[in-house]
């Protein structure tokens, strides 16, 4: 018996959603629907006659949310001969004839499993997000699953995960363990899939779906998303738009190895099954214990990839995004300007040119570390966190102290999970090194992993980053590296090694969470060869990312607009370097559309690039808030047009920034058309301007005229980029 006490600051969803899901309405058949209702989209579960949770509707909400039941009658497909082919949580070894999201071997050694609805329950968080819990359990075995779903009203964002426990006489065997099972009906499915490897992140690939099972997935340990991160696009009944069609977008929030399964079933609906990855972790569950898999997270739009995207980063800003509404650092970083060559002397001119840029920080990357086997390139002193004497005399305290003596912050690069067979750490603790005892070690970029199922190796991780802090408070960020791929899988500690895999991340988790909870603001980026382990689950610990070590600006171009779909501007590192044969101008106009960075040798600029580095650091400052916090709207795709174009607009629509590019460098190739403009108010009168200009270069665009919103939405604006003004930056302003 619920007690139920109203609160009258929810709003209307929240107040039908509280009363959905503890007073469900029922069918003529005594069934029980459960609508889960964002401010859009609507899933809705009926639990049968039979006590079967099934999926009836996945899509746009209805105005009356009673006319769900009518759903199914609607479709005339062939017969579902199991009568669960929509099942909420697919079992396996009972009538389930599909892919399950859940496998089996009870204690007695029966393989078959039958989830039957039970209860459900919702907790109501705050006016915007709601928890649903839907117990299912086995009739015959004291075996149970717990799905959560999580409501995000006013983003339409949906995160789900299940909770699996048992009270049988023995251990229960997890050969599958599903975060989600998702169930939509089309016409066809396309499949917006993303692919690369280091240095070439991000690759999409769109496709059709048909019959059978697409898998994607990663077997990598860590760094898992160096081939294929866990992000992907669902387009129903044809290839979604920007702007137009209806489009699923999904990920796992999982920093280790994923899979989804999307399996056009025969009677052609579309079953998306996604979770940790079981390759190798077949799972022992003891009577008592509880298994939490991680969240799936899904935002469904019918308006295109646009509504979607922007709906998914406000979402993280939000609600994950580690500190998604604040603030971030400008930075010099070292690496391209010394490499692993470089000594107090020459940091200390690094940290007056980072003064002289105008940035907030100076960053020291790789090879500050190690004396037995000194960090003078990458296949030696990994593990060993001591400063080299050589190199710092004085220690990191000393450049922390210059760097507070040019007024700038002072940050410092670690790769604390890894280890090279050549240092101190691996000769005093060859146990803590994931390795197989009897096989030859393998190595990636001449590393190893450390094992973090170990307790002690999650004390010695927590320890580097404690200790840098304890010698050095005024220690300001940290960039947190992870390079290498878990070869010859296999600890010294834990005794099933099916766990492995699984004990890992769990073990990274708990080192970040002591990490935070003793430096809970501290600036820190996931840099893992890029973009290799970016993730939501991750990004609850990080307040940026690297999306890939690929720098060349035209490359990242591509790059950024599909890392935008899926991760907003506030958390992609973008950094200057000497990649490309672009000129300052589009190197610095490219980095400026996230967190801007800069990794080159300042000395080096001439007079006037030095000039319009400085100055546009200062125009990013005026304009960071918007593109970190404002709404993102692609306007033109350099895969479809010679000239890629992004605009960031504020909350009011007052306010924005549009960064175009030259993409095509071929016979003449320019801006000939108008590019129009989305967003705006178009009642609002608007001025455009060019900033970012080059010391000595006037622009073309003289930002006179007025413009109404209308105007530029439909017709649009040239910013007249060309081969001679491959890169420009445009200011719009509304008129009060």
């Amino acid at each position: 018996m619920f007690k139920v006490r109203l609160n009258t600051a929810l709003n209307p969803f929240c107040l039908l959603l509280f009363f959905s899901a503890l007073s469900p309405f029922r069918s003529e058949a005594q069934s029980v629907v459960i609508p889960i209702e964002t401010q859009n989209n609507a899933l809705v579960f009926q639990a049968d006659a039979n006590k079967d949770l099934l999926t009836i509707y996945f899509g746009k909400k209805l105005a009356n949310n009673s006319e769900y039941l009518h759903v199914p009658a609607i479709y005339k497909q062939t017969s579902d001969y199991s009568g669960i082919l929509n099942s909420a949580y697919a079992p396996s070894g009972s009538k389930n004839l599909a892919e399950p999201a859940i496998t089996v071997t009870h204690a007695d050694g029966n393989n078959s499993l039958d989830l039957k609805y039970v209860s459900h329950a919702l907790k109501q968080i705050d006016n915007n997000v709601s928890l649903l819990s839907i117990v299912l359990k086995d009739p015959v075995y004291d075996f149970s699953v717990t799905l959560f779903y999580k409501t995000y009203f006013k983003e339409d964002v949906v995160e789900q995960w299940s909770s699996i426990q048992h009270r049988e006489k023995g251990n229960v065997t997890l050969h599958k363990y599903a975060s989600a099972n998702l169930y939509l009906k089309s016409s066809g499915y396309w499949l917006n899939q993303f692919y690369g490897d280091w240095a070439k992140e991000m690759q999409p690939e769109e496709s059709k779906l048909t019959r059978g099972i697409k898998t994607l997935d990663s077997k990598l340990g860590t760094r898992a998303n160096l081939f294929q991160p866990p992000v992907f696009m669902v387009s129903l009944g044809k290839p979604a738009t920007e702007d137009e069609g209806t489009v699923l977008f999904g990920s796992l929030e999982w920093s280790g190895n994923f899979r989804t399964d999307l399996e056009v079933d025969y009677q052609e609906n579309l079953r998306i099954v996604s979770g940790i990855n079981n390759y190798a972790s077949t799972y022992t569950l003891k009577s008592n214990e509880t298994f939490v898999t991680p969240v799936f997270l899904h935002t469904l739009s019918t308006d295109g990839k646009g509504v979607a995207s922007r709906n998914l980063q406000r979402w993280a800003r939000n609600y994950k995004l580690l500190d998604g509404k604040g603030q971030r650092l400008t930075l010099l970083n070292n690496w391209e300007a010394t490499y692993f060559d470089f000594n107090e002397s020459k940091l200390a001119g690094l940290l007056k040119d980072t003064k002289k840029l105008g940035v907030d920080l100076f960053l020291l990357d790789d090879g500050w570390f190690a004396n037995k086997y000194p960090r003078n390139g990458d296949v030696a002193g990994l593990g060993d966190w001591q400063e080299n004497k050589e190199k710092l005399p004085n220690g990191i305290s000393s450049l922390v102290k210059e760097a507070q003596n040019n007024q700038v912050k002072f940050g410092i690069w670690i790769e604390p999970e890894m280890v090279n067979p050549k240092s101190e750490l691996y000769e005093k603790h060859p146990d803590w090194v994931v390795k197989q005892p009897k096989r030859d070690e393998h190595y990636f970029r001449n590393q190893l992993v450390l094992d973090l199922t170990n307790p002690n190796v999650q004390d010695f991780v927590y320890n580097v980053v404690d200790g840098l802090f304890t010698k050095n408070p005024e220690l300001a960020y940290i960039k947190w590296d992870c390079n290498s791929i878990i070869y010859n899988a296999h600890s010294a500690t834990i005794k099933n090694q099916n766990h492995f895999y699984i004990e890992y991340v769990k073990g990274l988790y708990k080192v970040l969470e002591r990490i935070r909870a003793k430096y809970p603001t501290v600036p820190m980026m996931l840099c893992s060869g890029g973009g290799g382990r970016v993730d939501y689950a991750a990004l609850q610990y990080f307040t940026e990312f690297w999306p890939s070590d690929n720098t060349d600006p035209l490359e990242r171009i591509f790059m950024q607009w599909e890392y935008s779909y899926f991760y907003p501007a506030i958390a992609t590192a973008n950094h200057v370097t000497d990649w490309g044969k672009q000129p300052i101008k589009f190197r610095t106009d490219v980095a400026m559309m996230g967190k801007l960075g800069f990794d080159i040798v300042v000395s080096h600029l001439n007079a006037n690039d030095l000039k319009y580095c400085q100055d546009a650091i200062k125009n990013y400052n005026s304009l960071k808030e918007i593109i970190w916090q404002g709404n993102q709207y692609r306007l033109s795709n350099p895969k479809e047009s010679n000239v890629a174009a992004m605009l960031y607009l504020d909350e009011n629509k007052s306010s924005g920034v549009i960064f175009n590019y030259l993409v095509n460098y071929r016979y003449g190739a320019n801006s000939s058309l108008p590019i129009r403009l989305k967003g705006l108010d178009p009642a609002k009168k608007y001025k455009i301007r060019e900033i970012n200009l080059y010391p000595g270069t006037e622009s073309s665009i003289k930002g006179e005229t007025t413009f109404s919103g209308d105007f530029l939405m439909k017709i649009g604006f040239n910013p007249d980029v060309n081969s001679s003004r491959t890169s420009v930056i445009l200011k719009i302003e509304a008129l009060n």
